[in-house]
């Protein structure tokens, strides 16, 4: 049946590197997908054809699951006019959306595309939400570091959807505040091409150069999995699940979308009063999902409750996905080591340890003789008693590089006779409806039809359909195999036809250019200005001053903060400057990755820390 207008549709939206990945997405539960164009995708790596998108979206469509593209880059002067076709070419392909973070886009000459406000835009408070609806756009991804009653404050104050994540790899910075990566190594996040310092081994230094903590990954964070908050999440105004992970195989998203598939089907099924599914269909997987069976760094929920100080949020040891404990090393030498197992294992399967120095060393399991296991290389450094981790289980990965899952869409069909022949009408969960009619002369059979004519009606072969219910109203009349056949197959193409036609796009919302932002207001390169048509936005809506994004500047500040971030390195490892054990560790601290050094500041009363870059 048709949408109930008075239900919150909620989305489950994965993420595609390629059009494979985005029609397994949707196959295996997802409401919708995003995926990068060919250029200005904050993901560099995971650029896509015209043609590839328009398969994606023909596919997405079948199911009313939609199609978003990610251009959500800074964009420069040079390429305004390049960024405006591509918006006309992805418009005429009939993507549903585009996720932006540049307001050049409110300024170009493009068609009337919905726009959703990228996490990029950082969007972490009431009024940043207000101003961007008021702006224009149609949906707004929340910075990941938002708690479940900030959320819930934004939702109060704004009608359009929120998107929040609640699974993947977190940016330990504000999404879009970030240009260490820019400031350091000359390479940006705002332009897809993120070097990922976060994930550097660092020494934590005071002035004197002292080491409070050394050779760690002070900045990389584990990786989000809110599986167990979506309810709450619901409860606080989200209407949009994300997965991180544009650049994740088409095994991790399988696994990950049919996990959360199944957990917001329980929380909407339980509430069919409130909520309905934003797509149609039911997928049917083959395998057992299992959030802990694909990559992570371990997991953490972040901000989304307040945090515990005894629970940590960063994986220090090591950015590498180390998996679940399989054993103990007993006993090594060359590639043989003998271990205790607590799991079965099987020959390929990717396993690891951390060496004296901590490191973690992976290595694949060539066979395994009793409790023997001989390793594909040479191994060294394995400290007796040390726990062997499994990252890679080649039987669960086989089975997920098959065909995992089918999703279809229940219909009904009722065959009639007329007074010129027969006729076939359909209608499908979403309120479509089709007939198709036949003439032809019929005669009674002397045997009973209906069997025969089921085994034929339901047949529908490659199409997204299944009879769920059949009613023959035909009678005794006997019919022709081939008859059904071609009267079913045009009645499934005539329900396609309806379904194109009556589908319906989200068009971009009108901006309101009386809005302006709070008096006296200063940009400055953390809100990346890149060009002269975000120039002119900020300015109609009462920017005074307008400092330009980094990247447009010919040179970089002596001293520029190049994070903002939620996490802090203080409360992580038990030194809040609010605690008696913070006096332990000076106000001042510093970061140093080889040749690279950053200052650490802490602004308690914001419970925020600053990492600044300075010459």
């Amino acid at each position: 049946m048709a949408h109930n207008n008075k239900l919150r549709p909620i989305e489950l939206l994965a993420p595609a590197r390629n059009a494979e990945i985005a029609i397994e997405a949707i196959r295996h539960g997802a409401d919708a997908v995003y995926i990068g164009a060919s250029s200005h995708g904050a993901r560099s790596a995971a650029g896509n054809s015209l043609d590839d998108i328009k398969r994606v979206v023909d596919f997405a469509h079948q199911f009313n699951a939609k199609v978003y593209v990610t251009v959500n880059t800074i964009i420069y002067d040079r390429e305004l006019a390049q960024v405006e076709q591509l918006v006309g070419e992805l418009y005429r392909v009939g993507v549903d959306a585009l996720i932006v973070q540049d307001m050049a886009l409110l300024r170009m000459n493009i068609p009337p595309i919905a726009l959703h406000a990228s996490t990029q835009c950082d969007i972490r408070t009431p009024g940043k939400a207000e101003f961007l609806q008021r702006a224009g756009f149609s949906q707004l991804v929340l910075a990941r570091e938002l708690t479940l009653e900030e959320t819930a404050e934004i939702h109060s104050r704004v009608s359009v959807p929120l998107e929040a994540f609640v699974h993947g790899a977190l940016c330990v910075s504000y999404s879009g505040d970030c240009q260490a990566g820019f400031a350091t190594m000359g390479r940006s996040a705002n332009r897809g091409q993120c070097p990922q310092i976060c994930r550097h081994k660092f020494d934590l230094l005071d002035e004197s150069g002292r080491k409070l903590i050394e050779g760690k990954h002070l900045l990389s964070l584990r990786d989000l999995n809110r599986s167990a908050s979506l309810a709450d999440m619901i409860e606080a105004g989200v209407s949009s699940f994300k997965i991180e992970g544009r650049l994740k195989d088409a095994d991790y998203v399988k696994n990950v979308v049919a996990s959360y598939r199944r957990r917001l089907d329980e929380i909407i099924n339980a509430n069919p009063d409130k909520y309905v599914r934003s797509s149609y269909g039911r997928s049917e997987v083959n395998f057992t999902p299992d959030l802990n069976a694909s990559f992570n760094r371990g997991f953490t929920d972040y901000f989304t409750r307040t945090p515990r100080p005894a629970v940590r949020m960063a994986s220090a040891d090591t950015p590498k996905w180390i998996g679940q404990p399989v054993g103990k090393v007993i006993t090594a030498s060359g590639n043989r080591i003998r271990a205790r197992l607590t799991s079965a294992l099987a020959n390929g399967d990717g396993l690891g340890y951390f060496d004296s120095k901590g490191e973690f060393v992976g290595f694949r399991l060539n066979r395994i003789e009793g409790q023997t296991l001989i390793a594909a290389k040479t191994l060294a450094d394995i400290p007796s008693g040390a726990t062997i981790y499994r990252n890679s289980d080649r039987l669960r990965q086989q089975r997920l590089e098959g065909a995992t899952a089918t999703r279809t869409i229940d219909i009904d069909m009722t065959l009639r006779a007329t007074s010129r022949g027969l006729a076939i009408d359909l209608s499908d969960c979403a309120g479509n409806h089709a007939s198709v009619a036949t003439d032809i002369v019929l005669e009674q059979a002397r045997t009973p039809q209906q069997d025969a004519r089921r085994g034929v009606l339901t047949k529908t072969g490659d199409s997204v359909y299944r009879v769920a219910r059949l009613t023959d109203n035909a009678g005794n009349l006997f019919i022709p195999k081939s008859t059904l056949a071609d009267l079913r197959r045009r009645a499934i193409e005539a329900l396609d036809r309806t379904k194109r036609a009556s589908y319906r796009f989200d068009y971009r919302q009108a901006e309101q250019r009386n809005v302006l932002l709070p008096a006296d207001t200063t940009l400055t390169y953390h809100d990346n200005v890149a060009n002269r048509l975000a120039e002119s936005f900020y300015r109609d809506h009462g920017a005074q001053t307008i400092q330009p994004a980094a990247e447009t500047q010919t040179s970089l500040p002596d001293k520029m903060t190049v994070m903002t971030t939620r996490y802090c390195l203080r409360r992580e490892y038990g030194r809040c400057l609010h605690t008696p054990a913070g006096k332990e560790w000076p106000r001042r601290l510093y970061l140093q990755s080889g040749p690279m050094r950053l200052t650490v500041e802490f602004d308690c009363a914001a419970c925020r820390m600053h990492i600044l870059k300075e010459k």
